[in-house]
């Protein structure tokens, strides 16, 4: 292992749930800003390779949530409706379905972080 990935692997093991959650999410729109980029320069396999790592984020976000709360539910489809966009958006190399779920993804983001904010 690296020294980079080494620190990278010790970031995550000591971020708070809270902290992880608002990466994951930051990754996510970091990735789908990357792709509508590349789909613009016409780089098709970037593009790829950024909207599957976005699809990725919102399974693992999907799979972690909690059912013991009544949010989510909504969250749940909502990261079934962003699967369905990216890969729409994949598949159509179109910018403008990614800049209609950036909005929404970057909401949540903030509304989480916003949230951490009141715990501490």
């Amino acid at each position: 292992m690296n020294p980079y990935q080494k620190y990278m692997q010790q970031s995550v093991t000591t971020m708070t749930p809270a902290q992880l959650l608002i990466a994951l999410y930051d990754k996510a729109i970091t990735e789908i800003n990357k792709a509508i980029i590349f789909i613009e320069d016409k780089d098709i396999l970037k593009a790829h390779n950024s909207i599957m790592r976005a699809s990725d984020i919102i399974d693992a976000l999907d799979a972690h949530l909690k059912v013991k709360y009544e949010i989510s539910d909504n969250l749940a489809a909502l990261y079934q409706y962003f699967r369905e966009k990216l890969v729409q958006a994949n598949v159509k190399k179109d910018t403008e379905i990614l800049k209609e779920i950036l909005p929404m993804i970057t909401e949540i983001r903030d509304a989480f972080f916003e949230a951490s904010k009141q715990v501490k």
